[in-house]
């Protein structure tokens, strides 16, 4: 599952990482800052929610759009 971010910097990589921490472990996402998209990654395996992930990432104040 990726999502298409707004995130600059480590700082707002952290931000939205914490902001998902309800729904998986920091070791469950990954980014892609080099990438055009700001890509954000969901590695784990159980199922998450992908309109709760969009909502906690724009309540952390970040623009994010699913692109899987």
């Amino acid at each position: 599952m990726k999502f298409k971010t707004n995130a600059k910097c480590g700082g707002c990589t952290s931000a939205i990482i914490s902001a998902l921490a309800s729904v998986a472990p920091a070791s469950d996402w990954q980014f892609d800052l080099t990438s055009p998209d700001k890509t954000l990654t969901y590695v784990g395996s159980n199922a998450i929610d992908r309109n709760n992930v969009v909502a906690l990432v724009e309540k952390a104040g970040f623009k994010v759009e699913s692109i899987d």
